[in-house]
């Protein structure tokens, strides 16, 4: 008899849909019901397909989700959520999970349905999975390798670090990312490039 796997199953493996990406697209736009096709792939292969349809115009609005899972069909609602900009510019679409009634910006599919992340149990994100060292790897080369893209900008053709006697934000942020390391003395580097 095989073994189980331990491994848990990572959000960052499973099918999405994303309100941000609704949005980008122009689903989410006011008095509108507009359907579409979402595609999944890796590596070039596709992985999945899934028809939605959008509506706005309803009293509440909602995505109809329509797929197969395991040659079976699945055909649900979700409803959309909309609440005001803690701004005070615009609103902010929220889903409505179906199973938890929580309010989330992306949905995962994991056993078939398409819910809030804390519908599932047992599922973690990559991060989570990554031990200390890896971790700290990832913290230290990624800041060497953020370090070396600013320094590049910095010393690029036409790059612009003062404007009318000030220092540009620009400018300025990127000293900020290149002082982070601690290989470079920022003060060093304002003597050598003014």
């Amino acid at each position: 008899m095989a073994k189980k796997s331990t491994s848990p199953t990572l959000y960052d493996e499973v099918k999405q849909i994303s309100i941000t990406e609704l949005k980008q697209w122009g689903y989410l736009e006011p008095g509108q019901i507009r359907g579409g096709v979402l595609n999944w792939n890796v590596n070039g292969t596709p992985t999945g397909s899934i028809a939605f349809q959008v509506d706005i115009l309803n009293k509440t609005p909602y995505i109809q989700l329509e797929y197969n899972f395991k040659d079976e069909p699945r055909n649900y609602k979700i409803n959309l959520v909309c609440m005001p900009s803690n701004l005070g510019r615009g609103k902010i679409w929220y889903f409505l999970c179906p199973r938890t009634e929580k309010r989330c910006r992306k949905l995962y599919n994991i056993g078939g349905y398409f819910l809030h992340r804390e519908a599932f149990a047992g599922c973690m994100y990559q991060s989570q999975t990554e031990s200390k060292f890896t971790r700290y790897l990832g913290n230290t080369l990624g800041l060497t390798f953020e370090a070396d893209e600013a320094f590049e900008k910095i010393h690029s053709k036409h790059f612009r670090k003062y404007y009318n006697g000030k220092r540009t934000k620009r400018y300025s942020k990127l000293l900020k990312v290149i002082e982070k390391t601690g290989v470079i003395d920022v003060a060093d580097l304002y003597e050598r490039y003014p």
